[in-house]
């Protein structure tokens, strides 16, 4: 028997890093034109070694197993 739930975002790499990129693009700021707001994606990505240590501890595949008995 499954006892994992059917749609689990943080167990999902992906949705950490789209979580971490919204934190860092979108949350609490405002861009006049979608050409900044496209600057700004393209910045982060081209940036990604700023981030390496806050990514390194955000994707890790380490989870703790608890017993459901």
């Amino acid at each position: 028997m499954d006892l994992s739930p059917p749609y689990a975002p943080n167990l999902n790499l992906i949705e950490r890093y789209w979580r971490f990129f919204k934190k860092k693009i979108l949350y609490g700021r405002y861009y006049e034109t979608f050409a900044l707001f496209k600057q700004a994606c393209g910045d982060f990505f081209a940036a990604h070694e700023c981030y390496k240590e806050s990514l390194r501890s955000l994707l890790t595949d380490k989870f703790q197993i608890i017993d459901c008995a």
